[in-house]
């Protein structure tokens, strides 16, 4: 028998915490991976008085983030009112992480004319 074997042997203990940890460690790296997955981060510029991406689909968990690309301040406002940036001047960014699946409208609240909508779906 070799040693590293019979030592084990001599503390049935140990084999058992280590099929625990092993059991233990087989469950949650699933879970770390599917949430490193989800926690993305996805970019919308405001420029020339439009939002660049009018329209985007994103999975439940994702950061969306506005950047002010103009002169001129704008705002970042759900027709639901779930979410409302401040203005935001040149540069100025806004983020917004979707927890649940729905089609979220929102609009400039300086300039109505702005609109954009973001998907949330799996």
């Amino acid at each position: 028998m070799s040693k590293s074997v019979s030592a084990f042997a001599a503390h049935p203990l140990r084999a058992v915490a280590l099929a625990l940890l092993v059991i233990v460690i087989g469950y949650a790296l699933p879970a770390i991976h599917a949430v490193a997955a989800s926690a993305t981060k996805v970019d919308v510029d405001i420029a020339k008085f439009l939002f660049a991406q009018k329209e985007i689909t994103v999975a439940p968990g994702t950061t969306v983030v506005w950047t002010n690309r103009d002169e001129t301040p704008h705002t970042v406002a759900a027709s639901d009112k779930s979410f409302t940036s401040k203005g935001l001047d040149t540069n100025d960014t806004f983020e917004h992480t979707f927890t649940k699946e729905g089609d979220f409208d929102y609009i400039c609240t300086v300039h109505p004319f702005m609109t954009g909508v973001v998907h949330v779906h799996k």
